[in-house]
């Protein structure tokens, strides 16, 4: 038999005459091949899952930064809870509460089982929105439905007692942070506050203060300055005032002395000056103007002339005295005022020694200023960055403690379980419809596969376009195949029994189909 591709009969025709002499062989095959499915069916374990939806909702408090997920994504939370949520602690105690795999516990260590169950844990963040989904798959619908709510109570309890910790943790960081800064505050204040108070005076800011404290001061100098000199000069004249009147009394001594009566008669002041002038124009003619005594004796009139002045003038040009006119009390007077003026000077002295020494310290704190201004500046610079780093502390430290009661109110962000598992119904696996529309696939595979090997392996021609094409005679006509009587009845029977045994393994196969599926065996 030649290559079908090369047969001038079209391919349909010619698979469609196959179909019906190998029919046999197909029918065999795909009923076969759907025992054979059903059988694999039956054996398989059933495996259910069941589905518990989650939601993550958001604390509606906002305390601020340190809440330990104020920016996590739903990912990264289920992806830590996760982790602590299928730990080996935690899976351990599901398989002992629920007795789960009880023949894998006989011959597997519980590491391996362990591993198995999360194999079988499914956990799948939504790709919008802040929900997720926990999945469980087992034998047992009910303890399915029981894990997957344990999971999910588990989900809730330990994000609860993570944040919790978190925000303890945090807190309690950020307080020892806070103790150690306030330290360091403390200290650096305390070293500023004593450097303060050593070199107060000498500070930046009390410059304009010592200034105008040092021009006061000098100020003050220079007028205690004027006024001593003032002083002096009265010194001066009043000792020039005395010496005049020391001389009038021992005139006066004198002319008492020479007299034995009770009274005297002197010479007036007036009648002196005369004197005086009288002997200066005599000692004029013989000595120069520039000789000690016409010096002197021109200094004496000058006194005379000035007490005079200070004196009431008499009506007499004499007078005459007693005993007690000599005692001047003008120059007594005198003399206590010189008194008087020495101890001023003496005491306007000392003052300006004092003012002189005020300015010195002054004029030292003003010149040590620029010093202390940047000492100042670096001690300030650095305290400056200390109360900043306190001040954020503080801040993050309320911050923290807000977040840490927030928690323990359980007002924090937490899960919420929107739908609670329910025990399956349905086995995920094995699928019915999946595994017998395979064999049916493969069972017809199967049978076309044999049916072309064996019209491969058979040489002989079906239509006459295939000897046309294989000869180079011409058909003339063809005969179609005359059986015998005995041909035909065992064709017959053997058709019957062909047609009545895949009909039976048919309604068999059916009724196993139907009966299982009212057991409760088959789900579709």
């Amino acid at each position: 038999m030649q290559e079908m591709a090369t047969s001038p009969v079209p391919l349909i025709v010619q698979l469609i005459d196959i179909a019906v002499r190998r029919k046999a062989l197909l029918a065999s095959c795909i009923l076969t091949a759907l025992t054979v499915g059903l059988s694999v069916y039956l054996i398989q374990p059933k495996v259910y899952q069941s589905d518990s939806l989650l939601s993550y909702q958001q604390q509606m408090v906002n305390t601020g930064r340190m809440l330990p997920d104020d920016k996590s994504k739903l990912q990264d939370v289920v992806s830590t809870l996760t982790q602590i949520v299928t730990s080996r602690t935690s899976l351990e105690k599901i398989i002992t509460d629920e007795n789960l795999y009880q023949t894998e516990r006989e011959v597997l260590a519980m590491e391996d089982v362990i591993e198995k169950m999360r194999k079988d844990i499914r956990i799948t963040p939504s790709k919008d929105g802040d929900t997720f989904t926990i999945s469980y798959m087992g034998g047992n619908p009910d303890k399915v439905a029981r894990v997957v709510n344990a999971l999910a109570a588990r989900f809730i309890g330990e994000n609860m007692k993570y944040r919790e910790d978190r925000a303890s943790e945090t807190s309690a960081y950020t307080q020892e942070e806070l103790n150690m800064a306030k330290k360091m505050l403390d200290s650096k204040e305390a070293v500023m506050r004593d450097y303060k108070l050593k070199y107060f005076n000498e500070m930046a800011d009390q410059r304009e203060t010592n200034m105008a404290r040092l021009i006061a001061l000098q100020n003050n100098y220079q007028s205690r300055q004027e006024s001593i000199q003032t002083q002096e000069q009265t010194y001066a004249m009043l000792r020039d005032q005395i010496a005049t009147r020391k001389e009038l009394l021992e005139a006066k001594q004198a002319n008492l002395a020479s007299t034995a009566g009770n009274s005297v008669q002197i010479l007036s002041p007036a009648e002196q000056l005369e004197q005086l002038r009288a002997e200066l124009q005599r000692l004029g003619l013989k000595y120069k103007k520039e000789h000690p005594k016409i010096k002197s004796l021109e200094n004496k009139i000058a006194r005379l002339e000035q007490s005079i002045q200070t004196e009431p003038k008499s009506a007499s040009s004499s007078k005459t005295y007693s005993a007690d006119d000599l005692t001047d009390k003008t120059l007594v007077s005198l003399q206590n005022q010189l008194k008087d003026i020495s101890a001023s000077i003496t005491n306007i002295r000392k003052e300006k020694e004092d003012i002189q020494k005020q300015i010195d310290q002054y004029d030292k704190w003003i010149a040590a200023a620029p010093v202390r201004e940047a000492e100042w500046s670096a001690l300030t610079r650095e305290y400056g960055e200390l109360k900043r780093h306190y001040d954020f502390l503080m801040g993050q430290n309320l911050q923290a403690g807000s977040a840490l009661n927030l928690e323990r109110k359980q007002r924090g962000s937490q899960f919420k379980i929107e739908d609670f598992a329910q025990s399956p119904i349905k086995p995920v696996k094995p699928n019915f419809l999946k595994i017998m529309g395979l064999v049916l696939l493969l069972g017809c595979g199967a049978g076309g596969a044999g049916a072309l090997l064996l019209e491969k392996l058979d040489t002989s021609f079906r239509f006459p376009e295939q000897l046309d094409a294989a000869f180079p005679f011409e058909v003339l006509c063809s005969i179609p195949r005359l059986p015998l009587k005995r041909e035909i009845v065992r064709q017959r029977i053997w058709t019957i029994v062909g047609t009545a045994s895949f009909l039976t393994w048919a309604v068999v196969l059916v009724a196993a189909l139907g009966i299982l599926w009212k057991q409760g065996r088959i789900i579709v």
